[in-house]
C-alpha cells in the first residue's frame, strides 16, 4: 500500500480544508495510507468532526509552517521544523511515497531540492502544470496537456528543454494513460530554426537522439488548441503563459457575469449559452485536476493550487497515488538512460 504525505499547514485554507480533503481521500482511494503533517492541536480537532478512515489517516507533529508570504530560503532555515520540510523528509527517509503540499510554491520545490536526489542526468527540476485544451488527451480523453517548467528553472539551457521534454512525456503516459503523448516545444514559429538558440538547439537533440512523439515547434496559439500533449519551455516563459491563461478564464466568467446582470437581452442570451458556460467552467476548473508535479527528483511532488478546498486537495492525494503506483520516477530515469546512451553513441534513438 501507498503512503502520501500531505502538508496539513499548506495554502490558503489550511489546515481546515486540507485536514477534509485528505479525510475525504481516506474515505474515497483506499489503497493508499495519508500522514497530515503539521500542528497536531489543530488537526485533531478536525478530524474530530469529519467522517475519515482512521485506519488510512494518521497526523505527524511538524512545530511550525510556511505562510504563503514567507521567503522560502529564509523559512526553512529559520522553521527546520516546519510541516513541508518534515514531510519531504518522511518521503525521502522512505516513510511516504509522494508529498502534497498546497503551500508556498517556492518552499516546497525547495524543501524537495534539499532533501531528495535528482534523477540522474537531469540537471534541474520543473514544476509542470495542467491547462485546459479544445482536444481531448490519452485513454482517459483528458481535455487537458501539460506544460513544463512554470516557475522552477527560469532560464532553461537545451539540456533542460530536453530533460522536461522527457520528463513531461513520461507523466503524460504513466498518468494519463497516453502511450505516445505529443511533445512540442513552444516557440514564435513552427520552422525549426525559429526561437532563441536553446530552443534551436533543442530541436535537433529531440529529433535525433529521443524516441519520443516530437511534433517540433508550437506557438501560443495552439496552447488552448490542445495540438500537444506536453509543451516545454522555460520557467519563466511558463510562468507568464501559466498566468495569462488562469486571467483569461477568469475574465471570461467575469464578464459573463456582468452581462447577464446589465440587459434583459444578453441575459436571456447568455441562458441560451448556459450548457457552454457550464462547459467552460467544468474544463478548466482546477479543483478537479487536483494538483501538478514537480519533477525531475527521485521521489514526487504534487503541487496543489493554493486556493485549494477539499476536494482539491482530495484529488492531489489521488494524483499523487497514481504517479507513484504507475512508476513515473522509474519512466523519467528509463528516459533520461536513454537520452544520453544515444547521444554518446553518436546515433538516433528508435521511436
Amino acid at each position: 500500500m501507498l503512503t502520501i504525505a500531505v502538508d496539513a499547514m499548506g495554502g490558503d485554507n489550511a489546515p481546515l480544508e486540507t485536514v477534509r480533503g485528505a479525510a475525504l481521500a481516506s474515505l474515497e482511494a483506499r489503497h493508499l495510507q495519508i500522514v497530515l503533517v503539521g500542528d497536531q492541536r489543530r488537526i485533531e480537532p478536525i478530524l474530530e468532526e469529519t467522517r475519515h478512515d482512521a485506519e488510512r489517516l494518521s497526523v505527524l507533529h511538524a512545530g511550525s509552517f510556511v505562510t504563503m508570504d514567507d521567503k522560502p530560503a529564509e523559512a526553512l532555515t529559520q522553521k527546520p521544523d516546519c510541516s513541508v520540510l518534515v514531510a519531504a523528509r518522511l518521503v525521502a527517509e522512505g516513510g511516504a511515497d509522494a508529498l502534497v503540499s498546497a503551500g508556498n510554491t517556492g518552499a516546497g520545490v525547495l524543501a524537495a531540492a534539499r532533501t531528495w536526489k535528482r534523477v540522474p542526468g537531469v540537471r534541474r527540476a520543473a514544476l509542470a502544470a495542467v491547462y485546459p485544451t479544445e482536444q481531448r488527451h490519452g485513454d482517459k480523453q483528458d481535455p487537458f496537456s501539460l506544460l513544463l517548467d512554470v516557475g522552477a528553472t527560469l532560464d532553461a539551457d537545451a539540456d533542460d528543454l530536453v530533460a522536461f521534454a522527457l520528463m513531461g512525456a513520461a507523466y503524460a503516459s504513466r498518468v494519463s494513460k497516453n502511450a505516445r503523448p505529443k511533445v512540442a516545444l513552444l516557440s514564435n514559429g513552427s520552422e525549426a530554426g525559429k526561437g532563441p538558440a536553446s530552443v534551436v538547439e533543442a530541436h535537433k537533440l529531440l529529433t535525433s537522439h529521443t524516441g519520443l512523439n516530437f511534433i517540433g515547434n508550437v506557438e501560443g496559439i495552439d496552447i488552448p488548441r490542445g495540438t500537444a500533449d506536453v509543451i516545454v519551455c522555460s520557467g519563466f516563459v511558463g510562468n507568464v503563459v501559466l498566468k495569462m491563461l488562469e486571467g483569461v478564464s477568469e475574465t471570461v466568467m467575469s464578464l459573463a457575469r456582468y452581462a447577464y446582470k446589465e440587459k434583459m437581452v444578453w441575459r436571456l442570451g447568455l441562458m441560451m449559452l448556459s450548457g457552454g458556460f457550464q462547459r467552460i467552467k467544468e474544463v478548466t476548473d482546477w479543483e478537479q485536476y487536483g494538483g501538478a508535479p514537480f519533477l525531475g527528483f527521485d521521489r514526487l511532488y504534487i503541487k496543489a493550487h493554493g486556493r485549494s478546498k477539499q476536494r482539491a486537495i482530495a484529488n492531489a492525494i489521488k494524483v499523487a497515488g497514481k504517479a507513484a503506483a504507475h512508476g513515473v520516477v522509474e519512466e523519467i530515469a528509463k528516459g533520461m538512460r536513454e537520452f544520453e546512451a544515444s547521444r554518446q553513441g553518436g546515433g538516433a534513438k528508435a521511436g
